[in-house]
């Protein structure tokens, strides 16, 4: 009955259960975890420890900057420092590594299934992309472009799509803590550590603890909407790649190195590896795949089919893994 204190299989099922939460890329559906992650984010240790980041990256841009004679060099260093001191941080402080492990492996075992979806995208893109590829103007503009700024170019494509993925992906978990009714539940939990409980609970309450249980807030909507944004960035990343290896062999196929040097009207800096590999062709490449990439991304989160089949097999998944969380709120209430 309501009230009864927690038995000792349930608080073995109960940290089995957290044990699960953390294995499937959600360690801030568990409370220990979540307050960690909280009280790292609010500690003055995290100010100063950005601090410290920012003023060593300024240092470090300022330094290269004036030995390269380039000033993009200091807001790119900055940038780039900062970027990845970001990442381990949450990663290590902000207990995220279990989100970025998952996301990123459930990605790579779906990649079978990335072709079929991503030739939704790919005929009109590479065909739109592979126009730019052959225009002089192109090859003008983003050849001359420094190391520097090249990278601040990259970035800004990638926190335009970073941007547009928060701003959307909320949108497809509006209904991940809708329970329909408590049968939906019990059939979630089977083969998790709360199968037993789940029926149990359902049979002794009639399943108001777990509705009552079920929406997710805050940190655990963090959660969910950085699994679903990082697994569609590895797809996004393993496209851009596509695109720039792609490039990389059509131009060192059809474009001589008389060409591209007419075209960036400067003598090319050649390279071994390929016939007609020149750094001119890399950045090409390089600046048109991150273009590839900022499209794509617009595209996955806009068409209805793409959405429809890349976010349907991830969204059962968090849906049934609000359902366990509601069962496992409803039975550490009972202790």
């Amino acid at each position: 009955m309501s009230g009864t204190r927690s038995l000792p299989d349930d608080t073995a099922a109960l940290r089995a259960t957290e044990s699960w939460f953390v294995g499937h890329g959600l360690p801030y559906f568990v409370p220990e975890e979540r307050l960690a992650a909280r009280t790292a984010l609010h500690s003055g240790r995290t100010l100063v420890t950005f601090v410290v980041v920012v003023v060593v990256a300024v240092a470090g841009g300022v330094t290269l900057a004036w030995l390269f004679e380039d000033l993009a060099a200091a807001p790119t260093v900055v940038l780039v420092v900062v970027g990845v001191a970001s990442v381990i941080y949450a990663a290590t402080a902000l207990r995220a590594r279990p989100i970025l492990t998952w996301a990123v492996s459930r990605t790579l075992r779906s990649v079978p299934q990335l072709l079929p979806m991503a030739t939704r995208a790919l005929p009109l893109l590479l065909v739109f992309i592979t126009f730019l590829f052959i225009n002089a103007e192109v090859w003008e503009v983003s050849a001359r472009l420094d190391g520097a700024v090249l990278v601040l170019t990259v970035l800004l494509f990638v926190t335009l799509a970073a941007g547009f993925l928060l701003v959307r992906l909320p949108e497809e978990l509006d209904e991940a803590d809708d329970v329909a009714d408590v049968d939906s539940v019990v059939v979630a939990c089977r083969a998790t550590p709360l199968e037993a409980q789940a029926r149990r609970i359902v049979d002794e309450e009639g399943g108001e603890a777990i509705v009552a249980a079920a929406e997710v807030r805050r940190f655990e909507k963090v959660n969910l909407v950085l699994v679903l944004a990082i697994a569609q960035a590895v797809q996004v990343l393993l496209l851009a790649l596509s695109v720039f290896v792609f490039f990389l062999v059509f131009g060192a196929l059809v474009m001589t190195e008389e060409t591209q040097s007419n075209w960036t009207t400067e003598p090319i800096h050649r390279l071994d590896w390929l016939p007609n590999l020149s750094v001119e062709l890399l950045q090409v490449s390089v600046f048109l795949a991150a273009f590839s990439g900022l499209y794509f991304t617009v595209f996955a989160v806009t068409d209805d089919a793409y959405r429809d089949q890349f976010f349907r097999g991830i969204k059962r998944e968090l849906e049934r893994a609000v359902a366990v969380r509601a069962v496992y709120l409803a039975l550490r209430n009972r202790g």
